[in-house]
């Protein structure tokens, strides 16, 4: 008797449970999977802005880690006329500073300025070199979402296509593909372009550091050059 009871609240489970509807997790790497074509490009988009990031900003920490003393050595050669010493210190400085005031040195003798101009288009140059790629940055976080919404509308078209030629045999099944598609593209690109439209900021910031930096070491040098003549 106790047996039956056993198996009889075993079968009883059994039932309940092939009953009960299974839960489907949401897996987000299948559901790119379902964006189509689409999502493999806003995949190669998202790598390449990293990239460029990452890229940018090891270069502008390097040109921003400035020596402290460096200024001051130069101002100490200058008061001592010693002219090659101060170019030797401005060779051994490998960085925008140095070679912005490397320049003004090489000027020396000349109208100040000539020699405000020169420091000055150095650097310009070297902000112009910290830029390269940035713009492409820009670029992808305004082109992310216009190739989401492609998505959008390539996906919605597919749907309708799959649609018109069900007939009479109309189900969310068989639309589901192009819904998926035009769903999860429009929501890739706005995330691939907030992403580059983030990291670009970051960037432009510290070019904004950069450019201050050396627009203070200009005057700095330039008051520099004044000081004998007082």
């Amino acid at each position: 008797m106790l047996l039956s009871n056993i198996l009889l609240q075993t079968a009883t489970l059994t039932t309940q449970a092939a009953a009960e509807p299974t839960t489907k997790t949401l897996n987000i790497f299948e559901l790119a999977t379902k964006g189509g074509w689409i999502m493999i490009v806003l995949g190669l988009l998202s790598l390449y802005v990293i990239y460029l990031f990452v890229e940018r900003y090891i270069a502008l920490k390097k040109a921003l880690k400035e020596d402290t003393a460096f200024m001051a050595n130069v101002k100490n050669c200058i008061h001592n006329s010693d002219l090659q010493g101060a170019k030797n210190l401005c060779a051994s400085n490998d960085s925008p500073i140095g070679r912005m005031i490397e320049k003004g040195l090489s000027r020396l003798g000349r109208p100040l300025n000539d020699i405000n101009q020169a420091v000055e288009n150095v650097g310009k140059m070297e902000i112009s070199k910290l830029e390269s790629g940035v713009s492409m940055m820009a670029t992808i976080s305004n082109l992310a979402p216009s190739i989401g919404f492609l998505g959008t509308v390539t996906g919605m078209v597919k749907a309708f296509f799959d649609m018109a030629n069900a007939g009479n045999n109309i189900d969310i099944q068989l639309l589901s593909s192009g819904i998926y598609e035009a769903m999860v593209t429009t929501v890739g690109g706005l995330i691939v372009g907030l992403i580059a439209s983030f990291l670009y900021s970051i960037i432009v910031g510290q070019i904004n550091k950069m450019v201050f930096i050396l627009e203070s070491r200009t005057m700095e040098f330039m008051d520099l050059l004044h000081e004998p003549a007082e």
